[in-house]
């Protein structure tokens, strides 16, 4: 057991016995850059100010890794990022989490299924339509999600930290 922003402390040992690749890692995380609610699948890219996930990069010696990318939306103006994860979801929004966990769920299962370039191919799609059909989400008061993958899925669970322009500033 460890904290989430030393996610790579927990992940590493494993990685290095059972993993040839990164792409053999797939990792499920809170994303403040989404709507409330949004799943995309993500292969490799930054830490965007996660320290979950900048743990992992620092102790794999990459980034290149899957990911499984679950919105939580961005706190509303004067609140910060760090207390606004680690603050449950405002009422409101309660199901759209809900339905976030269900949907990063399916998500995985179409990449057992599917591989993961299809599932994401898949994902990615539907999400650029459902944001074209749906109005913007209400503005966040507060909240965080909190995903735990099943143990065959080989994630990880995180949090999204303050997010910096620079991923290398600490915030």
């Amino acid at each position: 057991m460890t904290f989430m922003n030393l996610s790579g402390d927990a992940v590493s040992p494993l990685y290095r016995k059972h993993a040839d690749d990164p792409g053999d890692l797939l990792v499920l995380h809170d994303d403040l850059d989404l709507p409330v609610g949004a799943v995309r699948l993500k292969r490799g890219g930054g830490t965007g100010g996660h320290n979950g996930l900048r743990s992992l990069k620092e102790r794999l010696g990459t980034a290149d890794f899957l990911r499984i990318r679950v919105g939580i939306g961005r706190p509303p103006a004067g609140v910060d990022p760090a207390d606004y994860v680690l603050t449950p979801p405002a009422p409101e929004l309660r199901g759209a989490f809900d339905a976030a966990v269900a949907a990063a769920g399916d998500a995985f299962a179409d990449i057992v299924r599917l591989g993961f370039d299809k599932a994401m191919t898949r994902w990615n799609a539907k999400a650029r339509e459902d944001s074209k059909q749906r109005k913007a989400p209400p503005e966040s008061p507060g909240g965080n999600i909190l995903l735990a993958p099943g143990a065959l899925s080989g994630g990880s669970i995180s949090r999204k930290e303050a997010r910096s322009q620079d991923d290398t500033e600490e915030v």
